[in-house]
């Protein structure tokens, strides 16, 4: 089975493709451009460095939030785009547990952070266990002080989130607060891949047509709106 994921939920977005268990093919956009512009020739272009074409692709994946809200409107677009254009199917994948899967095995609960403006993160907590994290706080829009009194534990943080709040998150929990490196701030197109490919594999397909992004809360426009 080949798969083509896009993650769009932030500035750094991406494309990966996998067949089976190998992962053959992944890129990276830094959207200063912004994604509608820049992503069709981004999947145009790992498809060719793979050798494949579209047809080819047997499920489409896609990053469903939470995020910026025009990347994720852009991502999801493209991708049912794609769907109806080839008839194949499609599955998402939680931005944030997508993004816990930088540092898989931790001992420690990780934490990634993106930052959701107004002095608000996107926040979740994945522990561990066994062969795969579970949520120990489900995903949110929190103020860094309210997540903060929520964590007890060692952890891990990951995102631009954790880099914006560090300094917050070091004075709160001390030594309990541990940063991973660059190379892990960002989501992975990849990792929306792996966990995309397990999803396929069990047949937890998504209804294309009802598919929404997950925002957890309202955009500038509809709240300027009342909506």
């Amino acid at each position: 089975m080949k798969l083509l994921a896009i993650e769009t939920s932030t500035m750094l977005g991406g494309v990966a493709i996998m067949d089976g268990d190998a992962l053959i093919a992944e890129s990276r956009l830094n959207v200063k451009v912004t994604h509608s512009e820049r992503l069709m020739a981004e999947i145009d272009k790992t498809l060719a460095q793979s050798g494949l074409q579209i047809d080819d692709i047997d499920v489409f994946a896609v990053a469903i939030g939470p995020g910026s809200f025009t990347g994720l409107r852009v991502g999801l677009s493209t991708v049912k785009g794609l769907v109806y254009a080839t008839g194949k199917r499609l599955v998402s994948v939680p931005t944030l547990e997508a993004f816990a899967w930088k540092v898989p095995f931790s001992r420690y609960d990780v934490c990634p952070l993106l930052d959701a403006r107004k002095k608000e993160v996107y926040a979740g907590i994945f522990r561990w266990a066994d062969d795969g994290f579970v949520r120990i706080m489900d995903e949110e829009a929190i103020k860094i002080d309210a997540l903060m009194s929520s964590i007890n534990e060692p952890t891990i943080f990951l995102g631009e989130g954790a880099l914006i709040y560090k300094d917050s998150i070091k004075s709160n929990l001390g030594d309990r607060a541990f940063f991973a490196g660059p190379q892990h701030m960002v989501p992975s197109p990849a990792n929306v891949a792996y966990l995309g490919m397990k999803k396929a594999t069990a047949g937890k397909f998504e209804d294309t047509i009802t598919l929404a992004p997950m925002y957890l809360r309202k955009s500038e426009a509809e709240i300027k709106k009342g909506a």
